[in-house]
């Protein structure tokens, strides 16, 4: 098999789609905060903190659910720090990000260390487990490649929608859009900018800490150091390769994750030939060369990281 017969294998499209749930998730968190006017860099210590988070109440004996919720929960606690420095306080969203990051990072390993002190390998839990659709997922091709995943991994898909439905068909949407395009406006509408601002940032922070809790509890069984491994980062460029629109994120991270899984598969075909750490940047080097493409055309929110104060009239 040559790698061109790569792209008709069941396994690949499944790896894809595994490979992209947290970097769907991370996205559209970071989408919504941006959207709102608020650049979130902690997402890589955010998405961190939900891997850990939600690993170890499953781990201490709770439901897998209730581990996403509680990784989303903690998500929003950091959302509100950030929140709290960037947009109550008008500090640096560059400078308050980094912090943030290094912060929910070291806190996750501190507090894994603590809890599990005498661990010398990360210990395992039961992750969620693939479900078939009845009468679909025995399908030849279709059914391993697309309907035979975890309940998160749907859920990760549906996000997608419900996201784009609340931000361009609700009030509270569009309460968002506009505190990131022209806070004046909302401001004059009687909605408290700040609150919004904050609120958004805190459900972003939700999505990207499950964007986290997806490689401990879905993609993988354990937590261990590192294993966010710059997904935060990556998410980052798809809000700017997206436009800031949910739809196009939604293919920026399928691009990224079939880039992956393919570069994967590539080190198999080199038989060595070739240095690994080749094959390990061509997806970081294509996505940035797509993002360079994109971003020329893009247009980014109006008031995006302007703080903005009561009363003030730009």
């Amino acid at each position: 098999m040559d790698l061109i017969e790569v792209f008709l294998t069941a396994g690949f499209w499944a790896a894809m789609i595994r490979i992209a749930c947290p970097l769907i998730l991370g996205t559209l968190g970071e989408l919504i905060c941006e959207r709102a006017g608020v650049l979130n860099l902690g997402i890589e210590g955010i998405m961190t903190a939900g891997a850990m988070a939600g690993w170890m109440w499953v781990y201490q004996g709770g439901d897998l659910w209730g581990g996403v919720l509680f990784a989303a929960f903690v998500g929003a606690a950091f959302g509100l720090m950030h929140s709290g420095f960037t947009v109550y306080l008008g500090l640096s969203q560059h400078v308050a990000g980094i912090g943030l990051t290094m912060f929910a990072s070291a806190l996750s390993f501190f507090t894994f260390r603590m809890l599990l002190p005498s661990s010398t390998t990360p210990p395992k839990i039961q992750p969620f487990q693939q479900i078939k659709v009845p009468g679909l997922s025995d399908l030849p091709f279709v059914g391993d490649a697309f309907l035979n995943h975890t309940p998160l991994t749907y859920a990760t898909f549906l996000a997608v929608p419900a996201v784009i439905w609340v931000l361009y068909r609700t009030p509270v949407g569009l309460a968002v859009r506009m505190a990131g395009e022209n806070p004046v406006a909302v401001e004059a509408q009687g909605i408290d900018v700040l609150a919004v601002r904050c609120g958004a940032v805190m459900a972003g922070s939700a999505l990207m800490a499950v964007g986290g809790a997806y490689l401990t509890m879905s993609a993988f069984d354990a937590f261990y150091f590192g294993m966010v491994n710059g997904r935060g980062w990556i998410c980052v460029a798809l809000v700017i390769f997206a436009s800031w629109r949910p739809g196009k994120a939604l293919l920026g991270a399928l691009l990224f994750a079939g880039l992956d899984a393919l570069q994967v598969r590539a080190q198999q075909f080199a038989g060595g030939a070739i240095p690994y750490q080749f094959f390990l940047m061509l997806p970081y080097l294509l996505s940035i060369a797509a993002m360079v493409v994109m971003a020329r055309k893009a247009r980014y929110p109006k008031a995006l990281l302007v703080p903005y104060r009561r009363g003030e009239r730009h």
